[in-house]
């Protein structure tokens, strides 16, 4: 048979398949009991994806559709493997790992955030990761510390 009838994968193909991988953090990978939960189905999801994708006929889509579900099962399965969970805190006298801390700042806004690993954090759900330069800030401090966080400083209200 010709060449010109078969199907070449074109260069556009190949760089939709060859994604680079996930970085990941230098930081120790602390994690909750949740957050050890949510690696666990998120990496389920993509071995599904990627399961999904392998029914597919055409050999270019095939490899369009199971490349993101196979960098994010190599991420995942590397975090789940250095995953170190945190036992719940119990002690509420100092911000540590885990904790939901008030605070207030000088505008009058008061914000409350929960203090987690890097993948369960999501700013807008009211988690914050323990690298992000504000928990950076708060941990080892009680309530009623002042501490800044930039060019402004905010005032810890209460921690749980």
């Amino acid at each position: 048979m010709s060449v010109a009838f078969t199907k070449e994968e074109s260069a556009e193909t190949a760089s939709e398949t060859l994604l680079p991988d996930r970085p990941i953090s230098p930081h120790p990978n602390l994690v909750t009991e949740a957050g050890l939960q949510a690696l666990q189905m998120q990496l389920q999801q993509a071995r599904e994806a990627y399961e999904a994708a392998q029914a597919i006929d055409d050999v270019n889509e095939k490899r369009r559709q199971s490349a993101v579900p196979l960098r994010d099962a190599r991420y995942l399965t590397e975090r789940l493997r250095t995953a170190q969970v945190m036992p719940t805190r119990t002690s509420t006298d100092i911000v540590a790992f885990g904790s939901t801390v008030t605070f207030s700042r000088p505008d009058g806004r008061v914000q409350t955030y929960r203090i987690v690993g890097e993948d369960e954090a999501d700013p807008k759900a009211g988690s914050i990761s323990f690298v992000s330069p504000v928990a950076r800030s708060l941990m080892g401090k009680a309530v009623g510390d002042v501490v800044g966080t930039g060019t402004q400083e905010i005032e810890i209200v209460s921690i749980a």
